[in-house]
């Protein structure tokens, strides 16, 4: 498929799995036309954009572009495409999963480059795509910011202070986006998923005792589900929500209470 013109979408950076993919196929199966930004090998995007294929043939809306979000001269090319096409972007999701796992002591500890890859594609390229489509002016009006964080970015976990910190910096540029855009029509929010198994969360050390005291304390017994999120990012997309601003919302079933 191709960009259409005159043509108003939903954009996801990091759509091709987890999070990402469930919210894109939902805001598609609801009726937007959806673009998806990954970075992935060439292998897995053949397959990858087999799956966007069967969700066209069902008659979703969806495309895809396997670029890496971090690059600044990609995202231009991208952007500039849209522009040719008089496009405009009503949501943009930020669901971009790329951190490092370690420890903060010890032979293979976390150096100061793992947190600044971190903080860069966990964090502040937020802030970067929201600056760079407002540039270019091609944010509808109104238009909704939504990121992914997660509870690590107000509680210590283990091997995870490069993650915790990046979505302390996100959270942090979220609600700056939306003090400062919002005299533009933007609104911006946060996604605080419970725990999900994803394939992020299954390289989180000890993954299974965390699983297991998770589903004992969320008083429905059981883990956040991809379409559970999923269904809150439509539930932000629509014009309803548009007074909710600058907020973290918490998407976990209640296993944040105990």
């Amino acid at each position: 498929m191709e960009i259409k013109k005159d043509s108003v979408y939903s954009l996801v950076l990091g759509g091709s799995r987890g999070l990402g993919w469930a919210s894109a196929c939902k805001l598609a199966s609801s009726g937007n036309s959806v673009i998806i930004i990954y970075r992935d090998s060439r292998s897995f995007s053949e397959e990858f954009q087999q799956k966007i294929q069967q969700k066209n043939d069902e008659g979703l809306d969806l495309m895809a572009f396997n670029f890496d979000a971090l690059n600044e001269e990609k995202r231009d090319v991208f952007l500039d495409q849209l522009l040719e096409k008089n496009c405009q972007i009503n949501l943009l999701l930020h669901s971009v999963s790329k951190g490092t796992l370690k420890p903060m002591q010890g032979k293979h500890k976390l150096s100061s480059t793992d947190f600044k890859i971190t903080l860069q594609a966990m964090g502040y390229n937020l802030y970067e795509w929201v600056s760079a489509l407002h540039v270019k002016k091609l944010f509808a009006k109104p238009a909704k910011v939504l990121a992914f964080t997660s509870i690590g970015s107000s509680r210590p976990l283990p091997n995870y202070a490069a993650v915790s910190a990046a979505k302390a910096v996100l959270e942090a540029t979220s609600r700056s986006v939306a003090l400062e855009f919002a005299q533009f029509g933007i609104t911006s929010n946060c996604i605080e998923a419970g725990v999900c198994l994803t394939e992020s969360l299954k390289q989180i050390p000890n993954i299974d005792q965390l699983i297991k005291e998770v589903q004992t304390k969320n008083p429905f017994q059981r883990l956040t589900t991809p379409q559970d999120v999923a269904n809150v990012v439509y539930l932000l997309s629509l014009p309803e929500s548009n007074w909710v601003n600058g907020t973290v919302i918490k998407v976990d079933g209640g296993e944040s209470l105990n």
